[in-house]
């Protein structure tokens, strides 16, 4: 199997139902879309099969631009039979995160689109929610606005000591971590979400040990730092993740009690939503056990919170799972260790959490399917870690900082 001959692969294991086949020649269009889209074999795909590639969260393409020449390609090979699925194609292209100039010039004046009402709605609706991107008018969320996974881009929060206030930007193809505005408040023990083209750090503890309702939110199109709504409770050590175009921050702590050095309070059960586009919090259903220090991520509609630190101060040994239509928080299943200070990222319906505050857990790697609830050890990471944190982008997984013992990970 090859980028030469993936698709050639992909219609013949289709075909011949070979499931196997069929799904690594699947992930290896995904991977090398700016090759495949130039070859005959693509503009003789099936319109469906085209639909679903274009429309796929996790097709591979530095640049937008290629997704809707290569749509306007596979409809400009046979025109009389496929003008009429050019609405249906452009719905797959991100058409609001084309260059200004290119979505205007090009697109909006291409004879095809003019020719066709549905199409020019398309663009239309495309040109507002660009306007609103550029002049910084609140959240667009618009299927149109929203980046494939695998063209996010991957920002550090940190600093040299314990308490951050820098902001990087790592460029992947160049190998570089570029730095960016730093936060306008310092601050450590919070939690950092993305939705859109935006970044959100909520609570966290300042310089004096204060507790911080505070939002800062990080816009990456303008580059600059603002406020939003406040949380309803001060918290630290919490967990945050996107669903559904809202924001969600999970447990941790909301006072430190006692002399000095400060102790922290119970582990909380609260959850809160924010709407970005209301700019509110409300509460939502508490947590079967508080937690704190625990992994949240969001996967097929719910959000997951694995292990953490127990009201007891114990680690805890569980999985939480919120499901938003039910306003309910299950146990679905158990942890393989208990955990803290763990890092979770999610690759298609898959939950890897990895790290830990223990010899055993800080350099393992576990596997989580978010549809049989069922756990897979995976290995080990290269280096011991706690308070690391995760991501997945494209069809990686990039563990980040942290620290053991004495050792801080700067890898």
């Amino acid at each position: 199997l090859h980028p030469s001959n993936c698709l050639g692969m992909l219609l013949l294991s289709d075909a011949h139902q070979c499931t196997q086949l069929f799904q690594l020649s699947w992930s290896m269009c995904l991977s090398n879309f700016p090759a495949i889209c130039k070859t005959e074999e693509f503009l003789q795909l099936p319109k469906d099969m085209l639909v679903k590639l274009l429309a796929h969260e996790e097709l591979e393409t530095e640049d937008e631009r290629l997704v809707y020449e290569s749509a306007l390609n596979w409809v400009n090979y046979d025109l009389e039979r496929r003008h009429c699925h050019l609405p249906e194609l452009l719905r797959t292209v991100r058409l609001a995160l084309l260059p200004a100039i290119f979505l205007m010039e090009n697109v909006s004046t291409e004879e095809l689109i003019i020719a066709q009402a549905k199409s020019k709605e398309l663009v239309d609706e495309a040109i507002r929610c660009k306007l609103r991107i550029l002049q910084n008018d609140g959240v667009v969320n618009s299927p149109c606005a929203r980046p494939r996974k695998t063209s996010h881009a991957l920002f550090l929060l940190g600093g040299p000591t314990f308490m951050c206030d820098k902001l990087y930007l790592v460029d992947q193809k160049a190998k570089e971590i570029i730095p960016k505005a730093d936060i306008p408040s310092p601050r450590k023990e919070f939690s950092a979400c993305a939705i859109g083209c935006k970044v959100y750090v909520t609570g966290g503890r300042g310089s004096e040990n204060g507790v911080s309702k505070d939002v800062w939110v990080y816009d990456t199109l303008h580059e600059e730092w603002s406020k939003a709504a406040p949380m309803l409770i001060a918290r630290f050590g919490h967990g945050s993740a996107e669903l559904r175009h809202c924001l969600y921050v999970v447990g941790g702590h909301t006072a430190a009690t006692g002399c000095l050095p400060a102790s922290p309070s119970v582990s909380l059960k609260q959850v809160e939503q924010f709407d970005p586009v209301a700019n509110k919090w409300s509460m939502v259903a508490p947590l079967r056990e508080g937690v704190s220090n625990a992994a949240v991520v969001s996967v097929k509609l719910k959000l997951f919170a694995f292990g953490g630190t127990s009201v007891a101060h114990d680690k805890l040994p569980k999985v939480q799972c919120y499901d938003p239509s039910e306003n309910r928080w299950t146990v679905p299943a158990s942890c393989p260790q208990p955990w803290r200070y763990t890092a979770a990222a999610v690759l298609g319906n898959q939950i890897f959490v990895m790290g830990g505050d223990t010899e055993f857990s800080a350099c393992s790697a576990y596997k989580f399917s978010s549809e049989t609830y069922q756990w897979t050890k995976v290995g080990d990471v290269t280096a011991k870690r706690m308070s690391c944190q995760a991501v997945a982008s494209g069809n990686k997984l990039y563990v980040v900082g942290g620290y053991f013992g004495t050792q801080r990970c700067k890898t």
